[in-house]
């Protein structure tokens, strides 16, 4: 089975940095060279001569409403299929698009002293790249994104879209300014969740709190872990537990306390099996971390110098600042406006499997709670479903109209050594079956990444899906789940609903993700699933 895929991927990758430059060709700008950071909106918005135009342009027909990723890919998007478009980008970041993984992930394991300045990180790889997509250069500024010929994409930092009137295909900005507009998209993407417990404690907690999600966010919980000594993390997914590993890592170098505490069984218990979580949860702790598992916070408050943290079993917890990953909650406020639905079950606007909400309004990313045509109504807060469906929106904002069906993945890395890649839906309240071998010293995170080139795995794989997937009748020896205390090396785990696969973990397994994608589209019931688990090549030395 391995030629095949190698020969997809080199295909892939080619075709992905032919698209790239030819991106990056149509819409460079040289008039303009910017000598202000990238975290300035200076740069984006130019410094043509006063009064020769207004500052904003007052009609575009591209307007996308948030600055994450979700946007950007639909920028980039709208311009690879009409490369005369003009877009705007109005952003409430001060920074310009730039991509939110290695804030909990790379950036804490970089040796640079400068790296919070920099935000310049070294992929598992061991490229470096930042953690902007593209450079100040890259975007035209705003007052001239009517004029310039070829069109391009300007970003408007710092300020919000505060209504929307969607009959007149209009919005208003915090600062009055109105913009019309032929189309537009909703990327507001989400802000995290906060606890009832530290909410209602005043004003000393909350000035010891992290709500972690910016880069103002990674910079000041840097700085701050090197200044305390006791850091506690609340929430075991995949946030809070990629934070504690990060921090848990200067644990040991600097005499920090990591504490991390959860209401689950175990880390990522909302999504891996029981076993996995508990696993999971020993690994995060040999990166130094205290793990708190059935945790619930009662109350928080202050005593002394410190902050303590009383659970609903009475434990007790001391420490200096918390950080607070538990969960997030989709930036809807302009649906009143806009008169667009919410979903009630899953939060996010409603649209349908174009990820349309109006004829000529579109919702992609946290944001958008969509209609999947193999898996349902779903909504995802995750970096590659920024990037497929901020994709798709472009597309079909220049008329393609194609269904979401593209499954996106998701990864979590506990440092270099252990990460997996998922699939589709994963929750641990439905039945799974894992089938496990032994790894090797290949089976990394790191190691893939230098293998496949890329360094946001997203990159590498979002494209690809296998053109065909055979399932060989049973010949080799079946792989076993491992037993109680053994390692979990590598493995697959299916997750199924009626029978059928509806979602996959690769566990150090990497460069296999459109193998999964293929059975999952296929929906079809397997009788022996540890055959299924063959077509990953978990037993390759």
């Amino acid at each position: 089975m391995g030629t095949p895929f190698s020969e997809v991927y080199k295909t892939l990758r080619e075709n992905k940095e032919r698209f790239t430059s030819r991106v990056t060709t149509i819409t460079t700008r040289s008039q303009e060279k910017e000598s202000s950071p990238p975290d300035t909106d200076a740069a984006a918005q130019g410094k043509a001569a006063p009064g020769a135009q207004p500052e904003v342009p007052s009609h575009v027909p591209f307007l996308l409403i948030g600055g994450g990723t979700a946007a950007f890919a639909a920028a980039r998007s709208i311009r690879a299929r009409d490369p005369g478009a003009r877009v705007l980008i109005v952003s409430e970041d001060p920074a310009l698009p730039y991509m939110r993984p290695p804030l909990s992930k790379e950036l804490w394991f970089s040796d640079d002293p400068n790296v919070t300045e920099t935000l310049r990180f070294r992929q598992w790889n061991g490229k470096e790249r930042s953690i902007y997509f593209q450079p100040p250069s890259f975007y035209v500024p705003v007052r001239d994104l009517p004029y310039v010929e070829n069109g391009g994409v300007a970003v408007l930092c710092g300020k919000k879209v505060v209504h929307m009137d969607v009959r007149g295909s209009t919005v208003k900005l915090s600062d009055g300014t109105q913009i019309s507009y032929d189309k537009c998209l909703i990327a507001t993407g989400g802000s995290p969740r906060n606890l009832p417990a530290i909410e209602r404690a005043g004003k000393d907690v909350q000035q010891r709190l992290t709500l972690f999600r910016k880069i103002e966010d990674y910079k000041k919980l840097e700085k701050i872990s090197r200044e305390v000594k006791s850091i506690t993390i609340i929430g075991g997914g995949f946030l809070g537990s990629e934070l504690a590993c990060a921090l848990g890592r200067r644990a040991r170098s600097r005499g920090l306390e990591v504490i991390q505490l959860f209401p689950e069984n175990g880390n990522m218990g909302k999504v891996l099996p029981e076993y996995l979580s508990n696993w999971t949860t020993e690994k995060v702790r040999r990166e130094g971390v205290n793990v708190m598992p059935n945790a619930v916070v009662k109350s928080v408050s202050v005593s002394g110098k410190r902050l303590v943290i009383k659970l609903k079993d009475g434990r007790k917890v001391e420490t200096d600042h918390i950080v607070a990953a538990v969960g997030l909650e989709p930036n809807v406020e302009l649906a009143k406006s806009a008169g667009l639905e919410v979903d009630s079950d899953f939060g996010g606007f409603r649209v349908n499997a174009e990820l349309q909400a109006r004829s000529n309004i579109w919702v992609a990313g946290d944001a958008a709670c969509f209609y999947d045509i193999k898996l349902g109504r779903r909504r995802v807060e995750h970096h590659d479903h920024a990037v497929v469906s901020g994709r798709l929106a472009g597309e079909n904002m220049t008329g393609a109209a194609k269904p979401y069906w593209h499954q996106s993945m998701f990864w979590s890395d506990l440092g270099p050594n252990v990460g997996y890649e998922a699939i589709g839906l994963v929750d641990s309240s439905l039945p799974t079956v894992g089938v496990f071998a032994k790894a090797t010293a290949k089976d990394t995170p790191k190691s893939a990444t230098e293998q496949s080139g890329t360094g946001i795995r997203s990159e590498s794989e979002t494209e690809a899906e296998a053109s065909e997937v055979h399932v060989p009748p049973g010949s080799s020896p079946a792989p076993q789940v491992p037993k109680q205390g053994e390692d979990y090396g590598k493995g697959v785990i299916f997750y199924l609903r009626d029978k059928v696969v509806v979602g996959i973990v690769l566990w150090n397994i990497f460069n296999r993700m459109p193998i999964a994608r293929k059975i999952i589209k296929d929906g079809e019931e397997h009788e022996d699933l540890n055959e299924v688990a063959k077509l990953f090549n978990i037993h390759e030395d």
